[in-house]
């Protein structure tokens, strides 16, 4: 069901930004957008996993450093049956985890100091089986598909405000008209953060099912997620918003708006879904 949604999720941003292009200035502005946002994800793609780790200062480690994670990621790669991941460990206070790499054959997997102080070995499997489920399910091609057309919408909205200052009409006979451009300016950027976040929740959820059929009980990674959601309120993490929907749990706290527009679906949902499993 949820890769049903994701499919139709990015139907719907395609849609949205065939009408943004055509609203701007026909075909012509739409590719422009569509090309510079294409360029820029392609590299994302195939660099983004060093830039983050890098970023997160993530120290990638040997079995001999780390026995007991080491063993939790190979059992559980072995289990999934794709290739073990590189293993790299974060000198962060904050109980966390993510994945990267654009594909099984050239993946990561990086924890935090804290989640290794935090959570049992069971519990610690749930949240490594949710991390490996993302690479089996390609979310990171997922993300950077989503990534792009949102991005091509945004280019198409900034290039409008410029055309809109610069005193520039649309072209009806190429579909573009002033009023359609500024609805989109103001409605075309929303609309494709709201969808792009639907898809990231989406993603979560089969993410936390995958985690939980590779830990073999989904309580294991309930009760991890229950405990990293309190200790992300108490623990500050210097995260940047870009990278936030990499993370287990969000490692930006906050409410209302945000809360929002969270790429994570509510911690409660995620802990209700997993104890409803049975297998």
């Amino acid at each position: 069901m949820n890769n049903i949604k994701t499919l139709v999720l990015l139907v719907l941003l395609t849609l949205i930004l065939v009408w943004a292009g055509a609203a701007f200035g026909g075909k012509q502005g739409m590719t422009i957008a569509l090309f510079m946002a294409f360029a820029m994800n392609i590299f994302a793609y195939w660099f983004s996993d060093k830039m983050v780790l890098r970023m997160y200062r993530a120290k990638e480690v040997t079995e001999a450093e780390a026995p007991e994670l080491f063993g939790i990621v190979r059992r559980l790669s072995q289990k999934a049956q794709i290739p073990m991941p590189k293993v790299y460990i974060m000198e962060e206070d904050q109980p966390n985890a993510f994945a990267t790499g654009r594909n099984p054959k050239h993946a990561a997997v990086a924890v935090t100091t804290g989640i290794l102080r935090l959570l049992s070995s069971d519990e610690l499997g749930g949240v490594i089986g949710h991390e490996l489920s993302h690479i089996t399910h390609r979310d990171i091609l997922i993300s950077t598909i989503t990534a792009t057309i949102a991005g091509a919408i945004s280019y198409l909205a900034q290039m409008a405000q410029w055309a809109a200052i610069f005193g520039r009409r649309g072209d009806d006979d190429e579909g573009g008209s002033p009023i359609a451009a500024l609805v989109m300016m103001i409605v075309g950027p929303i609309a494709a953060l709201v969808v792009q976040m639907a898809i990231s929740r989406s993603r979560e959820y089969l993410a936390d099912e995958g985690g939980a059929r590779l830990s073999g009980n989904p309580r294991y990674l309930s009760n991890a997620l229950r405990k990293l959601n309190v200790a992300s309120q108490k623990i500050p993490m210097d995260a940047s918003p870009a990278t936030s929907h990499m993370f287990i749990v969000n490692p930006l706290s906050g409410g209302g708006l945000f809360k929002l527009f969270s790429t994570h679906p509510p911690i409660e949902e995620r802990i209700a879904r997993l104890e409803a499993m049975s297998f």
